[in-house]
């Protein structure tokens, strides 16, 4: 690991109360950033924020980890946010719009509630988390969109899912070029199976050894490979990435798997 990438920066990261966003919020904490973490359940956020200050030398938090439990789909709560950190910090130099959730149903099966919660959820939640603290992102900053290899690969059952993880890709895009008279990067990584409560809680054990066979790799990602990603996308290592999709799935999308042939 590369230390020090984020000394005196200061990150924020939606949905960081487990999985990818956690990992995440622990990567840029060991290279010495200071991390703001949202969650809707704050019990659950204020026990990441207490295992994260744990694990800061000496073990007692020193303020470089902030919990703000909030919607990232909800206005009023993004406002509180960046108040938040206006007030704390002062600016952000990173913002990784994580916050998202999995749906699977056929499209016959897709009510307009669902739609809405899906749509709120990955694409508003996104849109808004970086239009409510732009003002405070610094010139020259970074802002990384959690997307999914589905915007890449077809998958039945899919459907709202895939187009609402495209849209924010395309998001990261064309912020990519309205913000470039500010220098600031925005670029999106798309995971492929990865290891997290959400999708422990979706997919059976049966389920996820199907997902591990049809990847090149032969496993289903772990938490920590997609932190390490967006790592590199929001440092100055990747000062010439722009507009770009990283995809980090071990190969499901571009290569076949041996035992398939």
């Amino acid at each position: 690991m590369t230390h020090n990438r984020y000394e005196n920066k200061v990150a924020l990261i939606t949905g960081g109360s487990s999985g990818m966003g956690l990992a995440a919020a622990r990567r840029l904490l060991a290279e010495g950033a200071r991390v703001v973490v949202t969650g809707r359940d704050a019990a659950r956020l204020d026990a990441a924020v207490a295992a994260l200050g744990g694990e800061l030398p000496g073990g007692v938090p020193d303020g470089r980890v902030l919990g703000v439990p909030g919607d990232a789909a909800d206005l009023a709560d993004l406002r509180r946010l960046a108040a938040t950190i206006a007030d704390r910090y002062g600016r952000l130099d990173v913002v990784f719009a994580n916050a998202g959730i999995g749906a699977f149903q056929t499209v016959a099966e897709v009510t307009g509630a669902e739609f809405d919660r899906v749509m709120d959820i990955n694409v508003k939640a996104a849109f808004f988390t970086v239009q409510q603290t732009l003002p405070l992102l610094v010139d020259g900053g970074a802002i990384v969109i959690n997307a999914s290899f589905a915007l890449h690969r077809g998958v039945p059952g899919a459907a709202l899912y895939s187009a609402s993880k495209a849209a924010v890709h395309n998001l990261a895009r064309t912020l990519a070029a309205e913000l470039a008279p500010r220098r600031i990067r925005v670029n999106s990584v798309s995971p492929g199976f990865v290891d997290t409560p959400a999708l422990r809680a979706e997919a059976s054990p049966e389920v996820l050894a199907v997902a591990a066979a049809s990847v090149a790799a032969g496993r289903v990602g772990r938490a920590e490979e997609v932190a390490a990603a967006f790592a590199f996308l929001a440092s100055d290592e990747a000062s010439y990435v722009n507009g770009h999709d990283l995809v980090v799935d071990g190969g499901l999308t571009t290569a076949v798997p041996t035992p398939l042939l």
